[in-house]
């Protein structure tokens, strides 16, 4: 697309996308509901904005929160003609700045980054004679973090920890309070830095420096935050000193899908936008592109009345959203399926899995979802017996798995040497000699496991555009490498509902949809449970085509009977009873 004229980018988009896409100048603020497309109204937005000449693209700073969205925004900018645009998460860019500006301002190189924050943590507990377990460290490494994306100092901290915040196992306010001290005095002495300490050190340096500042704002002078709903305090302060008195910010979220409030995240920012920006441009998409309709009405259902909740509405059957048709208007109902225990929900779900592999849907279509990620070894089990390969995400990356580290490393080697020929038949040659067949392997188990792995490889070689160089195809394999950005493998999803934000399936299952499992039996208030009814939305609305839910009545240590989540008589979906 690249050399498309500015209006003709904008054909691409509905009629309030296109009212996005030409605000580009002062505070704008997208309200976009779940699968209404507002990652492709922002790519064009920010592409019309360099169509036009209004942006610079070594001006624009586009924001988010995961490796893998920056790497989604880079590959979808790139065709559009805004290749230039920076498109990185907050860490990165203020990590970027740090290193660039410590030799300056401190001198030497800037610290290095705590590796590992609990062992940092064990030290300083050693230190003052604290007996922690591992579970105690990760909570305290919790409670640190919540603090600083937090923005409080020591001070400010244990006036909450006194009130509102409940402190880890056994420890005691004063406990807490000199362990994080220790802990601080520990880095200072390693000359270390954590993760959060890099938006606090590169937030002090533009606040200190004014030559930081006007270094830093002469840079970027366009900014769109995209997960608006998500960002913490810190990045909040952070993102105002990198603006400085200008007003051209683009934020773009939905309250609806705010799921990290435990983590420091607030949706304050986003539904307060107007308030804080005097002549704001509001606008709301709402039109959702990914869902049947049945699936569209429970959303909004399970929403309906929350703050800043949006109402969703079926798209059109002709238009489409990020390349993918809109689905058959005779959509099956989401159901909600009861069993007696959870080895028969899972028995259950792999059941009906096989049965829509067996009928023609791809496993890669399909994912299952949960709270917690205790509950995936039963799943596991079950899938396995029934013949059904599945990927963990959040386990191992798939680039980290050595199998695809060597594969990826031979393929960058032979790039150096290898005569131009078709690229199928290059890294078809090469993959070969790591043990990829055209045709798959027998059953499941690793060899199955390492040959869906490489054929991910071959895949996004046929993906690639026509006249794609073998030596421009491993440029894209190192740059989805270092920004975690992972092929599609032929495999059935295992996922928690957090971990599946921002991701869909044609077919999406929920279990454990139970009381004390969603909500989770430690979501305290009607603060804690609207945030459990927000990641069921989440979960709902990942499904564009098919969504079951299941709870069971008994877990697999004994405890008290369960109950059907509070939530599902909400959503309105049809009960089934189990096989």
């Amino acid at each position: 697309m690249i050399g498309t004229s500015s209006e003709e980018l904008l054909e691409a988009l509905d009629p309030q996308q296109r009212v996005a896409a030409r605000a580009l100048l002062g505070p704008v603020c997208i309200l976009a509901g779940a699968g209404t497309g507002k990652t492709r109204a922002i790519t064009h937005r920010i592409a019309y904005g360099v169509a036009t000449g209004v942006y610079s693209p070594s001006r624009v700073m586009a924001l988010t929160f995961t490796s893998r969205a920056a790497a989604e925004l880079r590959s979808r900018l790139r065709p559009l003609g805004a290749g230039g645009v920076a498109a990185r998460t907050f860490h990165a860019a203020a990590l970027s700045q740090l290193n660039y500006f410590w030799p300056q301002v401190i001198g030497g190189e800037a610290p290095r980054i705590v590796e590992n924050k609990a062992r940092a943590i064990a030290h300083a507990a050693e230190t003052l004679r604290l007996r922690v377990d591992t579970a105690t460290l990760r909570d305290v490494a919790a409670e640190i973090e919540w603090r600083k994306v937090s923005n409080l100092s020591l001070a400010d901290y244990e006036l909450k920890a006194r009130t509102v915040r409940t402190m880890p196992s056994n420890l005691s306010v004063e406990q807490m309070i000199a362990l994080q001290k220790q802990y601080e005095a520990l880095k200072d002495e390693r000359r270390q830095l954590d993760f959060e300490d890099v938006l606090l050190a590169t937030a002090g340096m533009i606040e200190i420096e004014p030559s930081v500042a006007i270094q830093v704002r002469e840079q970027y002078r366009f900014f769109v935050v995209d997960e608006y709903q998500d960002v913490s305090p810190l990045q909040h302060h952070l993102l105002q000193l990198w603006l400085g008195d200008r007003r051209d910010l683009c934020v773009v979220g939905d309250a609806s899908q705010t799921i990290y409030s435990f983590a420091g995240a607030s949706a304050e920012f986003l539904l307060d936008f107007p308030r804080r920006h005097d002549s704001a441009t509001v606008v709301t998409l709402e039109q959702n592109y990914r869902s049947t309709p049945p699936i569209v009405a429970s959303a909004n259902r399970l929403m309906r009345g929350r703050p800043g909740a949006l109402t969703l509405h079926s798209a059109a059957r002709d238009i489409e959203s990020d390349g993918k048709p809109t689905p058959e208007p005779e959509a099956p109902d989401p159901t909600v399926t009861a069993y007696r225990h959870d080895l028969d929900e899972a028995a259950g779900v792999a059941a009906e899995i096989a049965r829509l592999i067996e009928t023609g849907t791809a496993p890669q279509d399909i994912a299952v979802l949960y709270r917690i990620n205790a509950q995936s070894a039963p799943l596991e089990q079950a899938l396995t017996a029934a013949g059904v390969s599945y990927q963990l995400r959040g386990a191992t990356r798939f680039f980290d798995q050595p199998d695809v580290k060597r594969a990826v490393m031979e393929l960058r080697a032979a790039s150096v040497s290898i005569s131009e020929e078709p690229l199928f038949k290059s890294v078809s040659d090469v993959l070969r000699s790591r043990g990829w067949t055209q045709v798959p392997p027998e059953g499941v188990g690793a060899v199955r496991d390492r040959w869906e792995s490489l054929n991910a490889l071959m895949g996004l070689a046929e993906s690639m555009p026509a006249g794609t160089t073998f030596r421009q195809f491993t440029d894209e394999l190192k740059e989805r490498q270092s920004s975690q950005h992972e092929p599609t493998v032929r495999a059935v999803t295992l996922a928690t509902l957090h971990s599946a934000k921002g991701l869909e399936w044609p077919a999406v299952f929920i279990v454990g949809v139970a009381e004390g499992l969603l909500p989770i039996a430690y979501a305290s208030g009607l603060e804690g449970v609207d945030e459990e009814r927000r990641l069921l939305y989440v979960g709902i609305t990942r499904a564009r085509e098919r969504l079951r839910l299941s709870w069971a009545a008994a877990g697999i240590r004994r405890g008290a009977p369960r109950a059907a989540s509070r939530f599902l008589a909400e959503t309105g979906m049809r009960s089934v009873d189990a096989d």
